[in-house]
Parts: C-alpha cells; sequence; structure tokens
C-alpha cells in the first residue's frame, strides 16, 4: 500500500469516529501519526479555535502525453545541404487535418529554422505565422473541420544545434555533420539523424510527438559519390550534373521520431529475408565483415516473427554503421543506425559479437515501431522490449544458461541504478525526457517481463503479445493496454501485478532463512521483506517456487505467494533436506540475503541445475579454503559453460590455483570460448607460472582471437619479456584494441621513451576500456622519462580530452591521465616538475568547465572532486 492510500484511510478511519464510533482509528506502523482533536459541542455555546497554519498544496508533476489537435497524415521532404554551414535546406510539403475539433492554426515543432515561405500547396499566397526558434503557429487563414485534409508547403533553412543531451543520447542536435577535416583526415564525410527523442524537427518541420504518426517522401539530392538510406523502399535515383536524387517512400505510418537519414561513402552489402530488402551499410574497409557485423540478422527476423506470431511487419531491414554516433543505436523504422563501436573485423567478433545490440534494435520494429509509447513516461513500453528480446534471443541461440547470464548482468545494472534514482517504471514525474533513458525503462522493463512470462507461462506469454500487438498496431500504447492484452488471454485481473511493478517504485530486499525440525518433520522457509516501506511498498505480492532436495538430489516444487512482510512456509517431510531453495525459477527481480550454509551450497552447485544455482555457489564459496570448496572450484573449471569456467579461475584459492597449473595452461590453449581462454593466460601469469611460456608463443600465434593472442603477450610480458618484445614488432600493426593494449603495456615495462611514438599514433584506435588502460600505459612511460616528454604527451592527451568528435572512452582515458600525471608531478621533488602539476592542474580546470557529455561530467566530477573551479 503507497503512503498516499494509507493516509487517506488512515483520514477515513478519523472521520468515522468522529461521528459517535467507539472504535480506534488505528494509523499503520511507519506512517505518521494523524492527531485529530474531539470536542463535545455544547448546542447554546461553541467557542472559537485557532485557524490552521496555512499550507501550500501544489499537484504532483505529470507528464501528460501530448495533445493531439492535428492528425499528420503525410510528409514529404524536398532536402538538400549547404556542408559548409552544416544546413539544411529544404521543402516540407505536410498534409494534416483536424484530430477532432474544428480550427484555423496549426504548430509545428520546427528548432533552429528560417522560413522562406509557408503556405498552401497549390497556393502563391504566404500564411501567417508567429515563430518562437523551436514551433511556429500557422494560421491557416480558414477553418477546417474534422475529416477535411489540407496540405501546407513550407521552403526552409534548418540550422542543427544542440542545446542538451542525456547520458544514453549525448546530444539533441537531430543531424549531424560529420566532418574529417574537424579533427581525423581518415574520418569519411557523413550525415547522419539521431531522433529521439524529439530532434528530428531540428531538421525538418513536424509534430514531433510519440503519439503522432505520418507516411512519408524524402527526396534527397547530394554528390553521386554518396549512398542515402532512408526509411521505406529506394523509389528511384536519379542523376544529372555529378549528383544524385534519391527517392525514399515509407507507405507505413509511423511516429516522427522514427524518420531517418544516413549518407556517406559506405560499401552496401545486399541480401534478402523472405523477399524483402536485407542490406548493411558499411565503411568500405569492412565490407567482407558485414554478415558479421551484423551476424544472424535473418534468422533473428524468423525467430522474432515465429515467436511473436507477427511477421515482421515492415518493407525492408537496413542497418548502418556511422561516425561519431551520440546513441549505441537507434531503431529508426525499416533502417537501423549503430554506432562505429559495432564495426570489427571477425576475428574481433570471437565470442564478442552484436547478437545483443542487433537483436535490441530489431525487436524495436514491433515493441516502438508497429506499436510505439505514447508518452516518453512509458518509455518502457518500448525499451522494456527491446531489453527483454536479447534474453529470448540468447536463450534460442545459446541456451539458457546463457541468457540467465545476461540477466544477471541485466539485474546488477538496474540494482545499482537504483541505489541512487528510485522511480516508478512508468515515470510521470520525471524532470527532463531524457531522463527516462536509464536502467529503469530498459534493464528493470525487461526484468518484469521476465517475471510476467514465467508467471503465466510461455503459451499465454506470447498469446498475449501477439494480442498486444494485433490489436494495437500502428498506434500509441501505455502499460494498461499490456495489462488488458494479458487479462484477455488468462483471464485473470493483472492489476496487482502492473500496479505493483510498473506504477510502484523499487524492488522487495528479502531475507530468508531455511530450519529443519527433526522431533516434528517439519521444514520452515522464512520469507522477511525488509525493503524501505518509506520510499518503496513494505510488501511486494511474489509468486515463487521453493525447491526441496532429498540427499539423493530428487527435489519437489511448491508453488507459494509471498504476501506478507514475514512469512513462513511450512513443508512436512520425511527426512531432513539437503537443500531447499526459494525463487527456484530464479527469476525475481529483489536483492537477496539467502542464508544458506556451505555445506548447502556445495550441494546446490553439484544438484541445482540452473546457471544462477551454479554461479551462486561459486561466489559464495570463493575464500573457503576447506577441501570442499576447493573441490567445488576445480569441479567449476570444467562447467558446462564459460563464464562459470571462468568465475572458478578467478576465486582459486592460491593453494588450488598453483596446483591447477597444467590445467589452466590447458584451458588456455584448448577451451572453446575465448574468454576462457584468455582468462586462463592472465591467472597464468597472476601465479607467474612459467609453465606455459610455449602455450603462449602458440596461442599468439595460432588462436583466432585477438583478445587471447593479447593476454597471451602480457602473460609473455610478465614471464619473458625478451621473447614478447620479439613478438610484439609484428603486433603492433594490428587493429586490434586487445592486441594494441598488450603491446602497450609491455613497452609501457621497458621505460624506454622510444617507444612513445607507438602511444602516440594508436591512442585514437583502442576503444572501450581498452582505451582507458591504454593511456594507463602511455602516461607511465612518458611519467618515466623525461619532462619534456611528459609535456608533449600531456598536449596530445589534453586535444583529445577536449576534442569534440573523440569517443567518450578517450576523451575519459586522456582526462585520467592527465590527472594522474598530474598526481605523480605534485609529489615529485623536483621543482619543475612540481609547477608542471600546477600547469596540468589548469588544463583539467578547463576540461572540467567545458565538457557537454552528462555521463563524463559525472565522471569528471567523482574523479576531479579535488579540483575547484
Amino acid at each position: 500500500m503507497s503512503i498516499l492510500r494509507t493516509l487517506i484511510i488512515g483520514s477515513m478511519l478519523v472521520l468515522l469516529g468522529s461521528c459517535g464510533s467507539q472504535q480506534k482509528a488505528v494509523q499503520p506502523a511507519g506512517e505518521p501519526i494523524i492527531e485529530t482533536e474531539f470536542r463535545q459541542l455544547d448546542t447554546m455555546f461553541v467557542s472559537a479555535s485557532r485557524e490552521p497554519e496555512p499550507e501550500n498544496f501544489t499537484l504532483p508533476t505529470y507528464r501528460a502525453s501530448h495533445t493531439r489537435t492535428h492528425d499528420l497524415m503525410h510528409t514529404i521532404l524536398d532536402l538538400q545541404f549547404d556542408w559548409e554551414a552544416e544546413q539544411v535546406l529544404g521543402i516540407a510539403t505536410l498534409t494534416l487535418s483536424p484530430y477532432f475539433y474544428p480550427s484555423d492554426e496549426v504548430t509545428l515543432d520546427a528548432k533552429g529554422f528560417e522560413f522562406e515561405y509557408i503556405r498552401l500547396k497549390g497556393s502563391n499566397r504566404n500564411l501567417e505565422y508567429g515563430y518562437d526558434g523551436r514551433q511556429v503557429r500557422i494560421n491557416l487563414g480558414k477553418t477546417y473541420k474534422k475529416g477535411e485534409s489540407y496540405t501546407l508547403e513550407i521552403k526552409y533553412v534548418a540550422t542543427p544545434a544542440a542545446s542538451g543531451g542525456s547520458s544514453a543520447i549525448t546530444s539533441d542536435k537531430g543531424l549531424f555533420f560529420i566532418d574529417p577535416r574537424d579533427e581525423d583526415p581518415d574520418k569519411p564525410t557523413q550525415i547522419w539523424t539521431q531522433g529521439e527523442t524529439e530532434h528530428n524537427s531540428r531538421w525538418f518541420p513536424t509534430i514531433d510527438k510519440p503519439n503522432e504518426r505520418t507516411t512519408q517522401e524524402m527526396y534527397v539530392t547530394v554528390e553521386d559519390r554518396y549512398e542515402v538510406l532512408s526509411n521505406g523502399v529506394l523509389e528511384s535515383v536519379e542523376e544529372e550534373a555529378g549528383m544524385k536524387t534519391w527517392h525514399w517512400v515509407m507507405d507505413q505510418p509511423h511516429a516522427p521520431y522514427l524518420f531517418m537519414l544516413a549518407i556517406g561513402e559506405f560499401a552496401v552489402v545486399e541480401d534478402t529475408w523472405e523477399g524483402k530488402p536485407v542490406t548493411y551499410y558499411v565503411e568500405p574497409e569492412y565490407e567482407a565483415d558485414a554478415e558479421a557485423i551484423f551476424a544472424h540478422t535473418k534468422e533473428m527476423l524468423s525467430f522474432f516473427s515465429d515467436k511473436l506470431g507477427v511477421k515482421y511487419p515492415w518493407q525492408k531491414y537496413a542497418q548502418v554503421v556511422v561516425r561519431d554516433y551520440v546513441s549505441g543505436a537507434m531503431e529508426n523504422t525499416t533502417a537501423v543506425i549503430f554506432g562505429d563501436f559495432v564495426q570489427r573485423h571477425k576475428r574481433e567478433l570471437i565470442d564478442d559479437g552484436n547478437d545483443r545490440i542487433v537483436a535490441h534494435e530489431l525487436f524495436h520494429h514491433w515493441f516502438g515501431d508497429l506499436v510505439t509509447t505514447e508518452s516518453w513516461s512509458n518509455l518502457t513500453m518500448n525499451e522494456g522490449f527491446a531489453n527483454y528480446s536479447e534474453y529470448l534471443w540468447f536463450e534460442h541461440k545459446y541456451g539458457r544458461d546463457y541468457a540467465d547470464h545476461h540477466l544477471l548482468g541485466e539485474w546488477s545494472g538496474y540494482l545499482s541504478s537504483a541505489r541512487g534514482n528510485l522511480h516508478p517504471l512508468i515515470h510521470f514525474g520525471y524532470e527532463d525526457k531524457e531522463d527516462m533513458f536509464d536502467a529503469h525503462s530498459y534493464n528493470k522493463g525487461g526484468a518484469v517481463l521476465h517475471m510476467l512470462r514465467n508467471y503465466v507461462g510461455d503459451d499465454a506469454f506470447f498469446a498475449a503479445l501477439n494480442l498486444y500487438l494485433t490489436e494495437n498496431a500502428y498506434t500509441a500504447v501505455e502499460a494498461h493496454n499490456l495489462r488488458l492484452a494479458f487479462e484477455e488471454v488468462t483471464g485473470e485481473d493483472l492489476n496487482w501485478f502492473f500496479n505493483q511493478w510498473y506504477f510502484e517504485q523499487g524492488h522487495p530486499d528479502l531475507s530468508v532463512t531455511y530450519d529443519f525440525n527433526e522431533a516434528t518433520g517439519q521444514a520452515n522457509v522464512t520469507v522477511e521483506q525488509i525493503q524501505n516501506p518509506e520510499i518503496m511498498p513494505a510488501i511486494f505480492q511474489l509468486p515463487a517456487a521453493i525447491d526441496i532436495y532429498k540427499a539423493n538430489g530428487e527435489k519437489v516444487r511448491h508453488e507459494v505467494m509471498v504476501n506478507e512482510r514475514t512469512q513462513t512456509f511450512t513443508f512436512e517431510l520425511e527426512e531432513a533436506p539437503a537443500l531447499m531453495q526459494f525463487d527456484a525459477d530464479r527469476v525475481l527481480l529483489a536483492e537477496m540475503q539467502d542464508n544458506k550454509s556451505s555445506a548447502q551450497y556445495l550441494f546446490q552447485y553439484k544438484n541445482a541445475p540452473l546457471f544462477l544455482d551454479r554461479y551462486e555457489a561459486v561466489l559464495e564459496l570463493r575464500g573457503e579454503q576447506s577441501p570442499e570448496a576447493q573441490q567445488v572450484m576445480t569441479a567449476a573449471l570444467e562447467d558446462p559453460f564459460w563464464a562459470i569456467r571462468v568465475a572458478a579461475m578467478q576465486n582459486l584459492s592460491p593453494e588450488t590455483a598453483a596446483n591447477a597449473g597444467a590445467m589452466l595452461s590447458q584451458m588456455g590453449s584448448e577451451d572453446p570460448h575465448s574468454e576462457v581462454r584468455a582468462m586462463a593466460f592472465s591467472m597464468l601469469a597472476e601465479l607467474e607460472d612459467a609453465s606455459a611460456v610455449s602455450f603462449a608463443q602458440q596461442a599468439i600465434q595460432q588462436d583466432s582471437a585477438y583478445s587471447v593472442i593479447g593476454a597471451a603477450l602480457q602473460y609473455l610480458t610478465v614471464l619473458d619479456p625478451e621473447a614478447a618484445l620479439e613478438i610484439a614488432d609484428d603486433l603492433e600493426q594490428h587493429s586490434s584494441s586487445d592486441i594494441l593494449l598488450a603491446v602497450g603495456e609491455l613497452y609501457a615495462s621497458t621505460g624506454d621513451a622510444k617507444y612513445l611514438p607507438f602511444f602516440k599514433k594508436n591512442l585514437t584506435e583502442v576503444s572501450g576500456f581498452s582505451a582507458i588502460y591504454f593511456v594507463d600505459a602511455c602516461v607511465e612511460l612518458a611519467v618515466n622519462s623525461d619532462l619534456e616528454t611528459s609535456k608533449t604527451v600531456a598536449g596530445h592527451l589534453n586535444t583529445l580530452a577536449l576534442g569534440e568528435s573523440i569517443s567518450p572512452w578517450i576523451k575519459f582515458g586522456a582526462t585520467r591521465g592527465l590527472n594522474e600525471m598530474r598526481k605523480a608531478f605534485e609529489q615529485a621533488e623536483q621543482k619543475e616538475q612540481q609547477a608542471y602539476a600546477e600547469t596540468l592542474l589548469e588544463r583539467l580546470k578547463t576540461i572540467k568547465a567545458s565538457e557537454k557529455n552528462p555521463q563524463l561530467i559525472s565522471f569528471y566530477n567523482q574523479m576531479l572532486s579535488d579540483i575547484k573551479p
């Protein structure tokens, strides 16, 4: 029960008491006491009471869905570009009709425009309008009724400019010109768009709201060396005087934020699925890798179509990779844009492919594009489904262990986020719509769907999704549409589930204890909900399974419903159980203290069937020095799932690890999963076990995965640095981040400044976490050299940290590197170095003050907390 509802009920009880009832109004535990003064009133005389203190009552923030006054039915855009001025030169032809009420004016979103004219199509008379720089309010010259359409023709110049962003979408510029002259001459020239949330109205006038829908056409004129991709089907390409005009037609309605453009010198790899075009747009260097970059796309199209019972509903499916993208990827209808982090060669994709993000964006074409959130408050109706598609795909393609390993990461991401930012999944009170792109809308949304699937069963779950999609196709939806579909299929009132998971905030925090009374033959499982009732429900209603195991491994399942703050479930048993397992299906989104003994975890690893059972046992037994616990760790080195083999390696006791050298060497050369092979070499390096030198050299020469080659080189750096240096000359020509990082750490360990040109050449080539550690190695080498060398390196890092089009990983690594250099020089004995630390301090102040990426700003505030403006 929410605090609000509790207070209302408490007040009602007090009022009932004042009407003469002898019942006492009892305020629920944990709530503020409502004091009420009762008086026996004399009919002849009533004394005056004090006026109550005035209070400022305000309604809570409510971010409503956009009120539709006009229906945008069709959009035609005729576009050219001024590349130098970074402007869009456009003519927009928009067909609209009043939504219900008669109207003689319409308001369009158009941010940063200059209008040459606005008129009704076919007329030479300009319409009157008012413009505030963000919206244009147009007087139509007459009143139109519902069902009467009119067509506007708007000639304009748009100058897309950013005014903000979020950690998920770092810029709201809408349309981006990528110009290699800016910083990197090797960067391709491109134009691409990012419309979500309401950023497409920076390059064409529209009603830029998620509950709007329109069909579209685009005529795009560019130099003939460029490919142009947009939504829908390519109708024609006309060439004239070194220019091409591309005509793309989208005849199915979709939301304006899903309009897209990508223009560049792409290699286009073409395929088909059930007669529909499937195309991959990549940089020419990656043409041979395109199908590996977007691996399993066609298989996913079939799997999701079959699973949902709704065939992929659009005319084509295209995927394009662009430079300097401001988000991970975007599900623009029929044409998904990806950041260039997905663009890797086949060997770099071994055991680390793009399945997750490819599945996510593809599933949006049902959940987000076909049915679309009616407001950003309901964003999880898009993103929660897309996140859950990742689980569905992994389960189908790689098995449940793989899917549950992924789910564990999703839970972790949400729970970590919830510690500092708790709000309902359907969040009407957000401060900024960009804030909705968080671990609630994504991670929690997917986890809630997983619980719902477990509760109703697979058949009902997918039947309800089919009903939801077919009943709501081409419309805007909210959570209640989903609830009604599930209630129609199951026949059950599911308000309790949707209220607590979608409209309340938080998650249960459970303490679970187990005991067995030999005298009575009774086993007890006690579940206590210990979450803070002041910020989330005191009681969650949790359907759960309890498995009770006999010593021989046989189990009996009991289905229970947790619906009390503290609740004990009792079972009659013929013998003492070897293990009792609450939430045996491992589906609850909850923090849980599962109070089991080491012996029970030992039994759990050997007998409970799921990945999370085995993984939990390995983690809970880490640090245990008993022979039994280490026996589990050794057994886990041969677990069928690779992540448990990795976890077991990381948690071996020193003694067990020392005795497992031969096994680790074998795993480094023979394990089927590259991450296990790489971890084996890392563990051998940590143990300083020299027995695997020949295995490492063999891996460097023969292993197909760059990650393993990098780990093997790092092993040689520790055990045989001379051999490592002999090999490094050949390896430094690779573009793999794993290999470049390993070579960089090797060169840093020599302390020889002659290797600094290698770092300067590759500082912008290393991606992800590797970029941070690569900068660390560079800084280590510089600081151990002379001051002038350090200044040269610092200058280069400063340029990267301030670069507008530099990867956030590299920017963060460069800033962190400068900060580490500052700290080192502050503690140095030489006055020149101490003085240079002051220079670095001023540079860091400038970097911190000029950064615009919200996520980097947050990181910098933590990392540079000792630096005041």
